[in-house]
């Protein structure tokens, strides 16, 4: 069964129940079938076999993506924050063939002269929709999608050419029976889409979670929910678009959570109705989730892959332990290799656009991580991230940067010391934190470490690290390559200061 089959369930029992949702419009389970259906007609004359959707959160994004799925058109999301390189990479090394946008003139300058003059116009969920072709040699073929490929979710990663993970329904239904269940998702539930639909993680455990399960799912433009940019948060926009929609789920990351957790600690009355809020996309300190709990925000952290459908683990109401991210979902297995990698084994995706041997029993995820005798996840960092420090000790920043943002003067940390004789980090305080509470902190947190991880040196970032700035990733992963190359002689100067003195 699809989600087109899904929901004619829904609309054949409660045709009138509401299934999207924004500030001045809603579209009702039966409403909903009728788009689709009308988009199938649509997509069908244009002729498309790769269609990629460059749009603002709004029903037509959803509209599509399901019409497309059930035609059994691979859909690649194209996300806003996205770098004109990374989405031309993108429409290229997936062989789109056309382009649904809302902005075709932004769409046509990012994609400098990829794109076919002229355009069609859809009808899409009471939206008007640009459709725009590719040029046919501005793609590579589309031999790599020759199987059923539903989706090409291409991850920001820490380079200009992201990486083209190929999912499929099968894949993406797993994901979806098995969030249903671990998060309780029932009728009366409301889903507000706090993240672009392009990011997987809401487009999968979100919206399709809440569609299938009968709810509602509310879908506010990005700017009515304080995102502005390419990262920019007005947590005021968010924390009343939570109360207005009357969400009873969402999906956060570290940094809107905290964005969100800061506005209700200045503001108490908040008349939120949240229930399940779930945290993913980087490591979150255990000290936001106590403040998430005080202020009303019931905050889980979870732990999720692009290969895996965007999530293999989560805490829940029922299930929980504090600093861990859960455990697996049902459909999916977990072990640990004997360097300390996390391996994921179940539902496998599809591979990597060209990857020539894209089927594995167990994918190695390149995290490192520990499970407990429940089954409780702990992560310990990215391996690709761990240094070796010049007396040969191996250190996973991750680690130490997760200990350090524990500390009120602390919001953001990088540590660095590959072949260095110690470590040091570019610390993004608190506003309010001077040098003696910043320095105050790190030794607090010194003493919970081994010598060989402890932060020897550091400075005071010059701006947060942000998608803005190019250090972080669009799930708010940090990029090391491009922090490291920003602070590179602030670094060189913390050694040289303590060779000389």
């Amino acid at each position: 069964m699809k989600m087109l089959e899904r929901l004619r369930e829904h609309a054949a029992a409660h045709p009138l129940r509401t299934a999207l949702s924004g500030p001045d419009w809603q579209f009702s389970y039966g409403q909903l079938v009728s788009e689709v259906e009308q988009a199938i007609r649509q997509l069908c004359e244009v002729g498309t076999q790769v269609l990629a959707i460059s749009m603002d959160n709004g029903p037509a994004w959803v509209i599509l993506d399901i019409a497309a799925l059930q035609l059994d058109i691979c859909v690649v999301p194209l996300p806003g924050f996205f770098s004109s390189a990374q989405t031309q990479h993108t429409i290229r090394r997936a062989g789109v063939q056309g382009v649904a946008t809302d902005d075709p003139d932004g769409l046509r300058e990012r994609c400098g002269g990829m794109l076919q003059t002229g355009e069609r116009t859809l009808e899409i969920g009471g939206q008007r929709v640009s459709w725009l072709k590719v040029q046919q040699d501005s793609c590579a073929p589309t031999a790599p999608l020759a199987r059923v490929v539903h989706k090409v979710t291409f991850t920001s990663g820490t380079t200009a050419d992201p990486k083209g993970v190929m999912l499929d329904w099968q894949q993406m239904r797993a994901v979806v029976e098995s969030l249903v269940g671990a998060v309780g998702m029932a009728p009366d539930d409301r889903h507000l889409v706090l993240m672009p639909l392009a990011v997987l993680l809401d487009n999968i455990a979100g919206v399709y979670v809440a569609l299938w399960a009968g709810a509602v799912v509310e879908l506010w433009p990005l700017a009515r929910i304080g995102l502005t940019g390419a990262a920019a948060l007005n947590a005021r926009l968010m924390v009343d678009a939570l109360g207005r929609s009357r969400a009873t789920t969402a999906i956060f990351s570290p940094q809107t959570l905290q964005g969100v957790v800061e506005q209700l600690e200045m503001h108490e009355s908040s008349g939120l109705t949240l229930r399940f809020a779930a945290i993913g996309g980087a490591p979150v300190s255990p000290q936001l989730l106590e403040r998430a709990a005080r202020v009303g925000v019931p905050a889980y952290e979870g732990y999720g892959l692009s290969e895996c459908g965007s999530v293999v683990c989560l805490n829940t109401p029922a299930q929980q332990r504090p600093g861990s991210v859960g455990r697996p979902l049902p459909h999916l297995q977990l072990s640990i290799a004997d360097d300390g990698e996390v391996w994921v084994s179940g539902r496998g995706f599809l591979g990597y656009l060209g990857d020539a041997d894209p089927h594995r029993a167990v994918w190695p995820t390149g995290d490192l991580g520990e499970l407990d005798v429940d089954g409780y996840l702990f992560l310990r960092g990215r391996k690709r991230n761990v240094f070796i420090t010049s007396s040969g000790r191996n250190v996973a920043p991750e680690w130490v940067e997760r200990e350090l943002v524990l500390e009120g003067a602390i919001r953001q940390a990088a540590l660095f010391g590959e072949a260095r004789p110690f470590n040091v980090a570019i610390l993004v305080a608190a506003p309010d934190a001077n040098v003696a509470q910043i320095d105050a902190a790190v030794e607090r947190v010194n003493r919970t470490l081994p010598d060989y991880a402890r932060v020897a040196r550091w400075v005071r970032a010059r701006s947060p690290f942000s998608v803005a700035n190019g250090l972080l990733t669009g799930t708010g992963r940090i990029r090391r390559d491009a922090l490291a190359q920003r602070y590179d002689r602030v670094i060189e100067s913390l050694y040289s200061e303590a060779l000389s003195s």
